[in-house]
C-alpha cells in the first residue's frame, strides 16, 4: 500500500513545512499554510516519457543554430514572443478574468496553419468553445479540443494526436495521480507545471499554459511556476476600454520591453498595427490639462495622450491620484515644478491619466506630464498639434533620451508641427515637416509653450 505524508504548504509563496505555522517565516504572510496529503510510491502513474542520456559538452562544440520557432499566426503575439514560438518552450499566460485570455489562446490555436493543436480545456465544455470559435474569424481544421484536468490522461491523447503545439486551459485546474491534494493547491500546480515542462522539453512541443492571478495580480499558486516557465506573459486592460495589451515580464528567446496591443471585438481580438492612433483623443478645440508624450515600447514608437487636473484642494489634505503612472514619480515632478517654477500644488489636488489604459515607465515622458500640469493650473491650453520628449532631473534639467530619431519621426508621421526635446540630445537629419524646440530647463519650457 503507498505511504501517504502530510505536508503543509505556504500559499503565498509555497514554502513547505512538516507543521502548521501562524506565520511564513520565509514571506512572513499570517495563515496562508494549508495540509496537503502527499502520497508515495505512485511512481508508475507519472508520466512515462524517454530519458535522454546526458553528456557533458564543451560549450565551442554545442551548436549554436537560430532556434526554430513557429507562426503563432497572430503578428502581435509573436513581437511578445520575439519572433514566434520557440519550439520546446513551456508560456505562462496571465490575466485577470474575463480579460480574454482563452479568447487570445484558442484564436492562435485557430490561426496556426498547417499544424495540429491541442487544446485542453479544465473549465469550459466543448461546447462554450466551439461557440467561441465559431465567432472567430480564423479556422483550423487540425484544432483537436478535448476536456481533461489529469495529466497522465492528457499524455496519453497527446501520444495519440501528436501535436506540434498543446494550449492547456488552465494550469490551476490540472491534477496529477501522484498526489491526492486537490486542484489548485500549490503541490498540484508544482507537480503537474513539471511534468509539463519535462515534456516540452523532451519533444520540443511548446506549450501554453494559462493562469489565474490573485487580487494583488500576481499570478496564482507558488513562485516557483514563473521559474519553472520559460516565458511569462501579462495580459492585462481594462474592462472599460476595448484595448487589450500583451506584456512579456519573462523571456528566455527574446526581449521583455515589447508590447502586442489588441483590439477586443465581437469577432475576437484585432491585432491593432498602429496603436498611435487610437491612443490619442480626437478633438476638435484645444483642451487644458492634455498633453502628447512620444514613448518607447520594445522598439515600437508610440504617441500617448497623458492628462492632468490641478484644483485648490477644497476638502483639507490634498489628492493624489494617478492612473497608467507611477504616483511616487508624479510626486517628484510636482516638487520640482514647485521648486522651480514657483506653483504651489501643495495647496491644490492633482489627478492624473493616461489615455486608452495604458501604463508606462518611460522616464521620456516627463516632459509631457509636466507640460499638461502647467495647462492645467494655469487653464491654458496646449496647442493639439504639439508633442513633447524629455527626461526631468531633480534639479529641474532636461535630460537627453534614448531613440529621439524615432520619437520625432513617429511625431511626424501623425501630423504634429512641434516636438519639444531636450537640448543635449544630439542632432537630427533635416526635417523641414515638423518644427524641433530644443529646451534644457523646466522654466524655458513655461516660457516657450505659454507665451
Amino acid at each position: 500500500m503507498a505511504k501517504s505524508k502530510t505536508i503543509y504548504y505556504c500559499q503565498n509563496c509555497g514554502t513547505q513545512s512538516a507543521t502548521w505555522l501562524g506565520k511564513c517565516n520565509n514571506c512572513g504572510e499570517w495563515n496562508t499554510f494549508v495540509e496537503e496529503i502527499i502520497q508515495h510510491g505512485t511512481q508508475k502513474n507519472k508520466q512515462d516519457l524517454s530519458v535522454f542520456q546526458s553528456v557533458p559538452q564543451l560549450i565551442s562544440e554545442i551548436s549554436d543554430a537560430p532556434i526554430s520557432r513557429i507562426d503563432s499566426g497572430i503578428n502581435e503575439l509573436n513581437r511578445v514572443l520575439g519572433g514566434g514560438i520557440v519550439v520546446g518552450s513551456l508560456v505562462l499566460l496571465g490575466g485577470d478574468p474575463g480579460i480574454g485570455k482563452s479568447t487570445l489562446m484558442l484564436q492562435a490555436a485557430l490561426a496556426i496553419s498547417n499544424a495540429k493543436v491541442l487544446y485542453v480545456s479544465g473549465e469550459e465544455s466543448s461546447m462554450q468553445i466551439k461557440l467561441r470559435a465559431s465567432r472567430l474569424s480564423q479556422k483550423n481544421n487540425l484544432c483537436y479540443i478535448v476536456n481533461e484536468v489529469n495529466t497522465q490522461t492528457i499524455f496519453s491523447h497527446i501520444d495519440t494526436i501528436k501535436p506540434q503545439l498543446v494550449i492547456i486551459d488552465s494550469i490551476q485546474t490540472l491534477q496529477t495521480s501522484s498526489l491526492e491534494s486537490s486542484a489548485g493547491t500549490v503541490s498540484q500546480i508544482r507537480e503537474t507545471a513539471a511534468e509539463l515542462q519535462r515534456f516540452a522539453k523532451q519533444t520540443n512541443t511548446p506549450v501554453f499554459l494559462i493562469g489565474h492571478i490573485t487580487k494583488d495580480g500576481t499570478l496564482a499558486g507558488p513562485k516557483v511556476l514563473e521559474h519553472i516557465v520559460d516565458v511569462v506573459l501579462q495580459f492585462e486592460g481594462d474592462r472599460n476600454h476595448g484595448y487589450r495589451l500583451v506584456r512579456a515580464t519573462k523571456n528566455r528567446f527574446g526581449s521583455i520591453d515589447e508590447i502586442g496591443i489588441f483590439e477586443m471585438m465581437q469577432s475576437g481580438l484585432r491585432e491593432v498595427d498602429n496603436p498611435s492612433e487610437i491612443l490619442i483623443s480626437q478633438r476638435d478645440e484645444d483642451t487644458t490639462g492634455v498633453a502628447i508624450a512620444a514613448t518607447i515600447e520594445g522598439l515600437r514608437p508610440l504617441l500617448i495622450e497623458v492628462q492632468a487636473l490641478v484644483t485648490p484642494a477644497i476638502y483639507g489634505n490634498p489628492q493624489r491620484s494617478s492612473t497608467g503612472f507611477d504616483l511616487r514619480k508624479l510626486g517628484m515632478l510636482l516638487a520640482v515644478l514647485e521648486k522651480k517654477c514657483g506653483h504651489k500644488f501643495g495647496v491644490k489636488d492633482v489627478f492624473f491619466n493616461i489615455a486608452g489604459g495604458i501604463r508606462t515607465e518611460d522616464p521620456a515622458v516627463d516632459l509631457a506630464i509636466i507640460a499638461a500640469l502647467l495647462s492645467s493650473s494655469l487653464d491654458i491650453a496646449i496647442n493639439t498639434k504639439d508633442c513633447f520628449v524629455g527626461e526631468i532631473s531633480l534639479s529641474g534639467e532636461i535630460r537627453p533620451v534614448s531613440r529621439i530619431e524615432q520619437r520625432v519621426s513617429e511625431a511626424q508621421k501623425l501630423g504634429y508641427k512641434r516636438i519639444f526635446i531636450p537640448s543635449n540630445n544630439p542632432k537630427l537629419s533635416d526635417n523641414n515637416l515638423i518644427k524641433v524646440i530644443r529646451i534644457n530647463k523646466i522654466e524655458h519650457l513655461l516660457a516657450k509653450l505659454f507665451t
